[in-house]
């Protein structure tokens, strides 16, 4: 790994909390606010894991300064100060708020990375003393009336100042050669001894998984405001060797009760608003953005989903006229500030592709690799399910971060260890092992392994059906909606009967986040008319018909996909829904309108006369039409259109019915009804 420069690489800088020195007002005011900061700083604790000799020195200067600044509050002379020392003053407020946030960041920071760039640190605070010692040497005593007991105190400050040097404990040195060295090792594929990586994380007080989850954290924030590119590449490598450490050293420190706490807080039940999930995942959006239909996605699922080869919009079934994104940038700080009200760590994909897109830095790509086969290990030779469970539920969290750990895990043969467990009784593991597999699936080239490598597909559509929990059931289902973005997959698992009845009777009869995900799975194998037909036999428009009252705009976006493609069959399922598509033009959210308005169009063209009567005997229906008409999305006001036209025709007796339109169009004085349901049409 290259040495960083002496200096500090450039960094995003946070917004100072200290006042600009033009708003301090008054003498005594300034006076205060430089006592105020040198008793925060003088009882600020030093740097404990590093660089602790330089951040004690320079807090003992503060808490000198504190008596300074002490004195000249209580004996303040009612003259004014020379303008000499207020200038000086006015830098030492300077000077005192970048050694207080200069020990904060150290302190709230990676331990690893000021580890590595400690000699840019240490410079750092070898110059704030430099700057203490100039601002020092020009302070006008002898102009202060100061009593000699103060006069001395800033003799002493003067004094330690001077003496102070740019120097770094000799610890210190040794520890970031140490990770210096297992950096490399890792880099030309030598596992690092455990004891030795064990004495590190020590020193620097990283004790446990928890911490070593937090280090993470941090380090993926750090990446975000760096800009050195240099820099962001061996924060990156720290990240891989932190993930590796956190396996191996603490994985199995795990008891079950600490399996059993940090799931439930992780899995608290806090229901995510439906405007702020993505219609793919049904998960958090991250990042926001809008396609050419209106409709709002993740990016990453929206970007998958294209690559994948479609060229419709998931949710609505339309064709999209580019493929071009725009970030939905209102949405995504709606969503900041939710996360920010409910504790929820808040981490766009933007953030995630550009901590782990260093595709090239074989330092993280060969940890991940190691980390992967000490869990793979593990695993295998767990004795006991409990034991087998805290290893999986790891590859579970290690299939989720990133790219290259979805590689790795399939490439080192994750997925028979994976099949091994689907049929598991115990029903955590069952849950972590599925899981995975959904994760290893984000990854198109997973895609392929997961349906030929024997018994995994067979496996998850078997967990889909029979699962021991609702959890489980419900990511085999979003497991199918990921492999179904593969156009030959899609085809192979709609002639599955058991895929087919499996999403079905979890959209029936599973909770809500269940339900959404067969729902979506339904939704991609309707996109293939073959399997419609299967669809249509399993009762999948009796399934929207119910689903409707509790997800809408799920169910009516199924039933328009059904309709779409289902031909007669499917047009005469659904004539008992159009009052339910009629209340949901009238009550639903704008997308959810868009594909009732669309559904009702397909209906009311294919199944002739008897359909638009059942539509035209909704009370109000045209009115709500017309509301539909005026304030729809831009496709729902086209089809809320086609649909005023239809009713138009049927009312004057025109629609499926080529005599009276030969009589209208002859000049004939018969009479037509100018009304639909007793609403007047206008005009």
């Amino acid at each position: 790994m290259a040495v960083s420069p002496e200096t500090l690489p450039p960094k995003k800088k946070r917004q100072s909390d200290s006042p600009a020195t033009s708003s301090f007002g008054s003498e005594e005011r300034l006076l205060r606010s430089l006592l105020l900061r040198s008793k925060e700083t003088s009882y600020m604790n030093p740097i404990p894991f590093v660089l602790n000799r330089n951040s004690n020195s320079i807090i003992r200067k503060t808490k000198l300064l504190t008596l300074l600044f002490e004195d000249l509050v209580v004996d303040r002379d009612v003259r004014p100060f020379p303008a000499s020392a207020v200038l000086c003053f006015e830098e030492l407020f300077i000077v005192l708020q970048s050694i207080k946030t200069l020990i904060e960041d150290c302190c709230s920071g990676s331990k690893l990375w000021l580890l590595i760039q400690q000699q840019s640190v240490a410079n750092k605070f070898h110059e704030l003393t430099l700057e203490l010692s100039t601002l020092i040497d020009i302070f006008p005593v002898r102009n202060l009336n100061l009593s000699r007991d103060v006069e001395e105190i800033v003799e002493l400050i003067r004094k330690q100042c001077s003496k102070t040097i740019a120097s770094i404990d000799d610890k210190d040195i040794n520890l970031r050669a140490d990770v210096v060295q297992i950096l490399d090792r890792i880099k030309r594929e030598i596992v690092p001894e455990q004891s030795k990586l064990k004495e590190i994380f020590t020193k620097l007080q990283i004790n446990n998984s928890s911490n070593c989850t937090d280090e993470i954290q941090i380090l993926e924030e750090e990446v975000r405001n760096q800009s050195d590119e240099k820099s962001k590449a061996e924060i990156v490598s720290l990240i891989g060797l932190v993930r590796y450490a956190k396996c191996v050293l603490y994985g199995e420190l795990l008891s079950p009760v600490n399996v059993r706490r940090r799931k439930s807080s992780s899995s608290l039940d806090i229901t995510i608003p439906n405007d702020f999930r993505c219609p793919i995942t049904l998960d958090l959006m991250r990042d926001p953005v809008v396609v050419s239909t209106g409709q709002t996605y993740d990016r990453a699922s929206i970007n998958l989903w294209i690559e994948s080869g479609h060229t419709t919009c998931p949710k609505t079934g339309q064709t999209l006229d580019h493929t071009e994104t725009i970030p939905n940038c209102a949405l995504r700080n709606l969503i900041v500030m939710w996360c920010r009200e409910h504790r929820i760590p808040f981490e766009s994909t933007e953030t995630k592709e550009n901590v782990n897109g260093v595709t090239t830095n074989k330092t993280l790509i060969e940890a991940t690799k190691m980390t992967v086969s000490f869990l793979l290990q593990k695993a295998n030779a767990a004795q006991t399910l409990e034991t087998a469970n805290r290893f999986v539920s790891e590859l579970r969290a290690l299939a989720k971060t990133d790219s290259n750990s979805r590689a790795c895990i399939a490439e080192a043969d994750g997925l028979p260890l994976l099949v091994k467990y689907l049929g598991s009784e115990h029903p955590s593991l069952q849950v972590n092992a599925v899981t995975t597999i959904l994760n290893l699936s984000i990854l198109e080239t997973n895609k392929t392994k997961i349906v030929e490598t024997d018994g995994v597909l067979n496996g998850v559509i078997e967990v889909l059906r029979t699962g021991a929990t609702w959890e489980a059931k419900g990511n085999a289902a979003a497991t199918i909606f990921s492999l179904t973005g593969v156009h030959a997959y899609r085809k192979k698992l709609g002639r599955k009967s058991r895929v087919i009845k499996g999403l079905m009777e979890l959209a029936i009869n599973g909770p809500i986040n269940s339900k959404r995900d067969a729902l979506v799975a339904i939704l991609n194998l309707a996109g293939d008319r073959e399997t419609v037909g299967k669809l249509l036999e399993a009762g999948v428009v009796e399934m929207a018909s119910d689903v409707i009252d509790g997800l809408p705009e799920e169910g009516v976006t199924v039933l328009e996909a059904v309709v779409k493609k289902g031909g007669l069959a499917a047009i005469t399922a659904s004539f008992h829904v159009i009052r339910k598509l009629g209340i949901i033009l009238r009550d639903g959210t704008e997308g959810a309108q868009e594909s009732a308005a669309a559904t009702l169009v397909n209906i009311c063209r294919k199944g002739g006369l008897e359909m638009v009567s059942e539509l035209a005997a909704i009370p109000g229906i045209e009115r709500v039409i017309w509301e539909v008409m005026g304030m729809g999305t831009g496709r729902g006001r086209r089809k809320a259109a086609t649909l005023l036209r239809i009713l138009r025709r049927w009312a004057a007796g025109l629609y499926g019915n080529p005599t009276a339109a030969y009589v209208v169009a002859s000049g004939s004085s018969t009479t037509t009804t100018t009304t639909t349901a007793g609403v007047v049409l206008p005009g």
